[in-house]
Order: C-alpha cells, then structure tokens, then sequence
C-alpha cells in the first residue's frame, strides 16, 4: 500500500502545478494575446514550471534553514500534498522495481 500512495503523492504535486499554471494563464492571461494554442500551451507549463520551483524552493528553504513548519505545509499543500513523497535509497534497480510494485 505504501508504494500506491507514494506514486498518488508524486502525481499529485505533478498535477497540481500543471493545474495551477494553466489556472494562472486563463485568468491572468499574462499580458499576451494568445492565439495559438500551442503558444498558449508553452506558457501555461513555462508557469506551471515556474510555480512548481517557487514552491518547492520554499518548502526546501523552511527544512534547510528552519522556519514555521506552516510555511512548509502550506507551500506542499499548494503543490498538491503536504509534504514531498520519501523514497527508500537504494542502488539495486531490482528493489526499485518491486518498491514501485508494492
């Protein structure tokens, strides 16, 4: 059950940021007459990637250098879950590969 709800962790604070960027972009429209919606696609994830760093830089920043454990929760929060899913280091691919399986 663990591996499910790590890999539910990981897609979460991938989806969040691309729904965020794309939130943004709609709202905002940055300041662009986009036409193109491949043009509008590049932006929305050049925001969802920039989203996605300010945040994460955040949450390392608190757990680096100390700050209110709040800060931390709330920057994971808007990347889609309170805290960055913990993998097991390992070397052998094989564990990996029966890691992500259980």
């Amino acid at each position: 059950m663990e591996g499910v709800a790590v890999l539910l962790i990981s897609l979460l604070r991938t989806v969040v940021p691309l729904v965020a960027g794309w939130i943004i972009v709609a709202l905002t429209h940055l300041g662009f007459s986009l036409d193109s919606n491949t043009a509008q696609a590049a932006v929305t994830l050049a925001v969802a990637g920039v989203y996605y760093v300010v945040f994460r830089l955040v949450e390392r920043t608190v757990e680096k250098f100390g700050g209110p454990a709040w800060v931390k929760g709330a920057a994971g929060a808007l990347l889609g879950w309170a805290q960055p899913p913990r993998y097991k280091p390992t070397d052998d691919v094989a564990e990996l590969v029966r890691q992500s399986r259980s």
